[in-house]
């Protein structure tokens, strides 16, 4: 069993920043690149950054390219999304998840492991 657990969600003002982290445990798995979507009510669940195993490439919806980064920390099984200039836009249910492709996926059926969510809701 893999278990993926995001935290760092929560309430904030619009133009604020929130860091999400996600801790990968449970059986051990390498080689995995980490991707984050969003789902808010009533709209598809999307993708909105991605980063390879060794961080070498990342990917970024247009929608957050210059506000938010994806990052981790292989040593600690973490991944993180640090989010700045937050919108009400980008209120929606973040989840993490695990790709064992060896290419970094896009999509969400390239995804093996899944967290159960955190919430994000962003005030103005």
């Amino acid at each position: 069993q893999v278990h993926l657990v995001e935290s760092g969600g929560g309430l904030v003002q619009a133009g604020g920043s929130l860091r999400l982290s996600c801790v990968v445990s449970g059986r051990t798995i390498t080689n995995y690149a980490m991707g984050w979507f969003r789902q808010a009510p009533g709209k598809e669940r999307e993708l909105v950054a991605a980063i390879s195993w060794r961080s070498s490439n990342k990917y970024y919806a247009d929608s957050v390219k210059d506000r938010f980064t994806i990052s981790r920390d292989n040593g600690k099984n973490t991944g993180y999304l640090q989010m700045t200039s937050l919108k009400s836009e980008d209120t929606a249910v973040y989840y993490c998840a695990a790709g064992l492709r060896y290419v970094m996926g896009t999509a969400r059926d390239e995804y093996d492991y899944w967290g159960q969510g955190t919430q994000v809701t962003v005030s103005s």
